[in-house]
């Protein structure tokens, strides 16, 4: 079986979970005998012909995947300064050759519809039996692929407007989420909680929405835990409305009045990066809080063993990855109801985002017990090795069938 699939960002150029989860699912059909070109969008410094279609191939699973990159300045998550700054320095690389308006769009969605016009080029050279698309930004890209080649589009909902905005929705990104949805054979959501949205805010039949909850590949590490009087409690994650930082800082605030030798971590970048920062001034907790920056490989395993604590407060968390990781390093999660996760996690601690005196009793309770502590651990593990990717992708592999 051959797909062809168009994502947003793999590791290891990936800022969120949407990376991590393609780079899982793309080990996991490999092991399914699924043959995979994926398509992403890539800043290209070494040509000079900003329309390139370049191919690689990179190994997964003893197996060859077809890499194709589409020439683009804008990746998921870019913000407006980040897009100016990467855009003075190819035009700087350029040497003045160039325009802001040639051929680059001036924001995300001028680079997704160029983006698009390449899935047609792509569908014309490759050979496939099923088009896979991840998030909004690659829905357009499939439609045009599935209009070219006839082949079927399935379109995998790892997040949508309703999650990252905090139900402010972005009316353009929803048109395309629902347009993508609508032309597609199947829609895979990550969870029961999205798919419940898909079909109650998108109109999408329920039969048409099936359900595959992400994986991780689960291994025996070496925890390397730091000698140290303090407690540590981690938020790992972007630094957006949907995460909800804030709601962590206002119960460290809270946790520190129980038990004062508490540090707080906060790994990750965001929209929300600066005000953050101010936030703990102004709580008064500054010295108590330790902010990253965006970490990647293993020191992202380093940071989950160094804590005490994980907690996920997201607002609106479609699945959410890092409670499994946390848990394969042997940290204990508190984590958000509002979660897909939350499904497949019986045996952690879960609480209303909204709810920091709840939150800060199950900290508290956490930091405080140690039975409690290694408890959580203990049944968490057991409860991420019934996750694999090798399984997510058995069931993705059977929603390529049900529509060829």
């Amino acid at each position: 079986m051959k797909v062809l699939m168009f994502g947003w960002e793999f590791p290891p150029n990936n800022r969120g979970g949407l990376g991590t989860a393609c780079y899982g699912l793309t080990k996991g059909l490999a092991k399914n005998n699924v043959d995979i070109t994926f398509v992403l969008p890539k800043k290209n410094s070494q040509h000079d012909h900003i329309n390139l279609i370049v191919t690689d191939e990179l190994q997964i699973e003893n197996k060859k995947m077809k890499n194709i990159y589409v020439d683009s300045f804008l990746a998921a998550y870019s913000t407006e300064d980040e897009y100016k700054i990467s855009l003075a320095s190819y035009k700087k690389m350029l040497q003045g050759n160039g325009k802001e308006g040639d051929v680059y769009g001036k924001n995300l969605k001028e680079e997704v519809h160029r983006y698009a016009e390449k899935a047609k080029i792509i569908a014309d050279f490759e050979d496939f039996d099923v088009i896979h698309c991840h998030d909004w930004m690659t829905y357009l890209a499939g439609i045009n692929a599935k209009k070219k080649s006839g082949k079927p589009l399935v379109c995998h909902i790892h997040a949508t407007t309703f999650d990252r905005t905090g139900g402010n929705v972005n009316q353009y990104v929803y048109e395309i989420e629902k347009k993508g949805m609508e032309a597609a054979d199947k829609v895979i959501a990550v969870s029961n909680y999205t798919k419940d949205v898909v079909v109650t805010k998108y109109g999408i039949p329920e039969e048409k929405v099936l359900v595959v909850h992400n994986g991780i590949e689960f291994e025996n590490k070496v925890s390397s835990k730091i000698k140290d009087d303090d407690k540590i409690v981690l938020f790992l994650g972007r630094l957006t409305i949907q995460k909800g930082p804030d709601y962590f800082l206002d119960t460290a605030r809270k946790v520190l009045e129980h038990i004062p030798n508490t540090k707080f971590v906060v790994a990750g970048t965001g929209d929300m990066y600066g005000r953050m920062i101010h936030r703990a001034a102004e709580l008064g907790i500054g010295n108590k809080v330790l902010f990253t920056g965006h970490l990647k490989g293993n020191d992202v395993d380093k940071a989950y063993q160094m804590a005490d604590l994980y907690v996920m407060p997201s607002v609106s968390e479609p699945f959410g990855i890092t409670p499994l990781e946390s848990l394969k390093n042997n940290t204990p999660v508190v984590i958000s109801k509002t979660s897909g996760v939350s499904e497949v996690l019986p045996n952690s601690l879960k609480v209303d985002f909204w709810d920091t005196d709840e939150m800060t009793n199950k900290i508290v309770s956490v930091l405080h017990y140690n039975n409690l502590h290694s408890a959580l651990v203990e049944n968490g593990q057991e409860d991420v090795k019934r996750l694999s990717w090798v399984s997510a992708a058995r069931k993705t592999k059977q929603v390529y069938e049900s529509v060829m």
